[in-house]
């Protein structure tokens, strides 16, 4: 007998560790500083968005084996934020044999949702989550602290980035990898034991390629007007020929993929890519959503209404 009832494989609760209250950017603090947030209307400073997508590779692993790690693609839409010593717990939907495309998603213990995505395996991801988001946005207003971004503007120049084990990975993410590992919720030996690692190499852990592909993001000069606080609110991570190897260089390119605005933010949209070190060959991609809060930007309604 058979049924076509939908399976649910679920992880633990894990408590995701909060490391950017020292984050800073355009000489202040960012949203992730208790202080900061209070400020903001927040209880406490979040934990940053992709540290829950360490939640995912033992349940997309477990579907999809060690093809994930190379050809994998979290699409993430963010829900709720969380802070530190909020218990989370991940979900998967089971696909069918032969299928390469699921639904995951985050909660809190209370069933607070965190996060939304759509998980697949490539080359043909079929549409994302983030690609449906995309094709449904409408034409901001006129901007202000975006006005002058346009959809297609490239990075300034040509990036060159590495991970380090012990590379602490700037003003934006002050930790070190290790640091990191040491406090993940997710561990595994591949990310710092090569000899253990299918490909005779540590790996960059899902969540550290957000801080790879954000670590020199300054050099892009898109021409952001501040000082004004962020914060993510969608990310896709894809593989395309990985995984990515801690202590090897990669080139990043950016390019604005859209501008949009919401009641309490402006939104730009970055597609980075990233590309072997001779910057022939992509090896994986990222676009996300930068979301501006208006009200964190003294003179907006001054300058909307100029």
């Amino acid at each position: 007998m058979s049924f076509d009832t939908p399976l649910v494989l679920t992880g633990p609760l894990r408590r995701p560790r909060q490391m950017l209250h020292d984050q800073e950017y355009g000489g202040h603090a960012s949203i992730h500083d208790d202080s900061m947030a209070e400020k903001l209307g927040f209880k406490a400073g979040p934990i940053e968005g992709p540290t829950h997508f360490s939640l995912f590779p033992p349940l997309l692993a477990h579907f999809w084996g060690q093809a994930w790690y190379e050809r994998g693609c979290i699409s993430s839409h963010y829900l709720n934020m969380c802070v530190e010593g909020d218990e989370v717990r991940a979900f998967a939907q089971v696909p069918k044999a032969g299928e390469t495309r699921t639904r995951v998603w985050a909660e809190k213990a209370d069933g607070t949702p965190v996060l939304e995505a759509s998980a697949s395996l490539g080359p043909d991801h079929g549409q994302t989550l983030l690609e449906q988001r995309l094709a449904q946005l409408r034409p901001p207003g006129p901007l202000v602290i975006l006005k002058d971004l346009h959809v297609g503007m490239k990075g300034a120049q040509d990036e060159r980035v590495r991970m380090d084990p012990d590379q602490h990975m700037g003003a934006l993410y002050p930790f070190s990898l290790n640091q990191k590992l040491a406090a993940i919720t997710e561990n595994s030996p591949w990310y710092s034991d090569g000899k253990s690692s299918p490909w005779g190499r540590a790996i960059i852990p899902l969540e550290m390629i957000s801080v790879l592909a954000e670590y020199s993001n300054r050099q892009a000069k898109f021409p952001v007007k501040g000082p004004a606080v962020g914060l993510f609110a969608d990310q896709e991570i894809r593989l395309i020929d990985g995984p990515l190897f801690v202590g090897e260089e990669y080139v990043i390119r950016r390019e604005i993929a859209a501008l949009s605005e919401s009641k309490r933010t402006e939104s730009y949209w970055v597609r980075t890519r990233i590309f072997d070190s001779s910057g022939s060959k992509q090896v994986a991609e990222m676009l996300l959503n930068h979301a501006t809060l208006k009200h964190s930007y003294a003179n907006y309604e001054a300058e909307r209404t100029a």
